[in-house]
C-alpha cells in the first residue's frame, strides 16, 4: 500500500499545531484504529461467547485482542516503511495507545450500559447490533482525539513521519 500521499512534513516535536491535522487525516487514522479494534473486539466476543465464558473474561479477551490487532496493523505499516522491529513497536505504541484506549472505553461502555447486550448470544441480532453501534459511537468520539493528537505531532502523526522514509 502506498502511503506517500498521506505523508506529512512533521519536523517539530513541540505541542504547536501541525499542518497535517485535518479532519480527513483524523478520520483516516481513526478508521485505521477502528479496523484493528473491530477485528479484535469481534473475535474476542465471538470466542468468549462461543466458549460460554462469562462477561468479564469475554470482555477482557476482546479488549486485549483489540489492542493486539490495532497495534499489529500499525506495526505492519511501520515495518513496511523501513523501520526495524524495535522502532516499529515504539511507533505503534505511540500512535495507537490513546486512540485504542478511548475506542475500547467507549465501545465497551456502550455495551455494558445497553440493556441485555452483555447477555446476548451470537445468534441474537442484539449481539451484532449493539456491537456495531457501540463501535460506531466509539469511532465518532475517537476522531476528535486523533485530530488533537495529530495536531500536536503525536498519535498517527508519528506513523506518517515514517511513511515518507
Amino acid at each position: 500500500m502506498d502511503h506517500e500521499h498521506t505523508a506529512h512534513a512533521h519536523t517539530g516535536h513541540s505541542d504547536a499545531a501541525q499542518p497535517g491535522a485535518t479532519w480527513a487525516v483524523a478520520v483516516q487514522a481513526t478508521l485505521h484504529c477502528l479496523t484493528g479494534c473491530a477485528i479484535g473486539e469481534v473475535l474476542g466476543m465471538v470466542i468468549g461467547t462461543a466458549l460460554g465464558w462469562g462477561n468479564l473474561p469475554t470482555t477482557v479477551l476482546a479488549i486485549v485482542l483489540a489492542f493486539v490487532f490495532g497495534y499489529s496493523l500499525t506495526l505492519r505499516g511501520a515495518l513496511k516503511g523501513g523501520l526495524d522491529f524495535r522502532a516499529a513497536v515504539r511507533v505503534a505504541l505511540a500512535a495507537d495507545t490513546l486512540s485504542i484506549a478511548v475506542m475500547e472505553l467507549i465501545d465497551n461502555g456502550v455495551i455494558v450500559l445497553w440493556p441485555d447486550a452483555m447477555d446476548a448470544e451470537l445468534a441474537d441480532l442484539l449481539f451484532w447490533a449493539s456491537l456495531a453501534i457501540s463501535l460506531a459511537i466509539a469511532f465518532v468520539v475517537t476522531v476528535p482525539v486523533n485530530k488533537w493528537m495529530i495536531g500536536r505531532g503525536k498519535g498517527h502523526a508519528v506513523v506518517h513521519q515514517h511513511h515518507a522514509h
